[in-house]
């Protein structure tokens, strides 16, 4: 299998340092993370791309897979069947949170209604009954992380993200999954106004502080993570970059995506899968009909990379990755 080795340009200078060791210095072990690529978009190769992570789920493990519900039939959600082969590999159980602004997910009674007209079946609605709040690292913005308090019945998550653009954070991947994604409604409204209120109405009056939300985001992800890093606990990422609109699927109309689907991408550190992901559509040729520019704007407009940056600066993960092609 060969590897190939992606370097950002923000990490080639330290990259650098790290492989010009000097002679008769002992060899160190090589630490940057690996993300695993596949171009093929199907429930096989899903299937396929998180066994290449290589990861063993304790016996008896609760198996929790955060997923988006959508907030339509007409968004660009991970569809049911394609996800059921994963989650019955893993004996898993598909897991979301209530929304912060309205819609048909707002309550957990309506968020079942709308779960099973989509075809979901036996999706855990994990502040249904209460929230907990989690320890975060960063208290620049948000003093705790606040999610559902079935999170405590899980001892290992499969965080399954559809990158796209998304209307705030200028994309979706596996960071914003676990932060707003894993977050209770009244967390939403927390992170979306950088710590200002977890009131469902009100932190919609106070969202200009725009890297202050990103790096709310990346201290909530982290918290997450931190979270399913102890007590025998762990966590694993993957990002489907398929039907890439530059709205998120909390839009009920999205945009019709411009750019075609790349593939299937999987790592343990959440920073060098979106990093990654990130790097393919902004390196991106775009062509008549294949054009990535309007994510890229999307991005670009609302400094969206700034949370992959700062979620490095809180030792979440890398920006520095090597990329697997298991196509080869």
């Amino acid at each position: 299998m060969k590897h190939l080795l992606i370097l950002p340009l923000m990490a080639v200078a330290t990259l650098t340092a790290c492989n010009s060791a000097k002679a008769g210095q002992e060899e160190q072990t090589d630490t940057t993370p690996v993300v695993y690529f596949t171009s093929e978009i199907t429930p096989e190769s899903l299937v396929s791309v998180y066994d290449a992570l290589g990861v063993t789920i304790p016996e008896n493990a609760r198996v929790a897979i955060k997923i988006s519900t959508g907030e339509s039939q007409q968004t660009n959600h991970l569809r049911p069947d394609f996800i059921a082969p994963l989650a019955n590999h893993v004996n898993g159980r598909l897991v979301e949170c209530n929304t912060a602004y309205g819609g048909n997910r707002a309550t957990t009674e309506d968020h079942l209604k709308a779960i099973e007209l989509r075809g979901y079946v036996n999706v855990d609605i994990m502040d249904a009954e209460d929230t907990l709040h989690l320890p975060v690292t960063d208290t620049t913005w948000i003093k705790y992380d606040i999610v559902g308090s079935h999170l405590a019945n899980y001892d290992f998550m499969i965080n399954l993200a559809h990158f796209k653009g998304h209307v705030m954070g200028g994309f979706g991947g596996v960071l914003k999954n676990q932060s707003i994604g894993v977050a209770s409604s009244s967390g939403k409204a927390y992170i979306h106004s950088a710590g200002v209120t977890d009131d469902v109405v009100e932190c919609w009056k106070h969202t200009a502080n725009q890297d202050g939300f990103l790096e709310s985001m990346a201290a909530a992800a982290q918290a997450v993570h931190n979270y399913f890093k102890q007590d025998g606990r762990n966590i694993v990422y993957i990002n489907v970059m398929n039907n890439m609109s530059v709205d998120c699927d909390c839009n009920a109309h999205p945009a019709a995506p411009m750019l075609k689907d790349m593939g299937i991408l999987a790592s343990t550190d959440p920073v060098a899968l979106d990093k990654a992901c990130l790097d393919l559509v902004f390196g991106h040729e775009s062509v008549n009909g294949d054009d990535a520019d309007p994510l890229i704007e999307r991005i670009k407009s609302r400094h969206g990379t700034h949370i992959v940056e700062y979620a490095e600066q809180l030792g979440l993960g890398s920006t520095t990755y090597k990329l697997v092609n298991l196509d080869k």
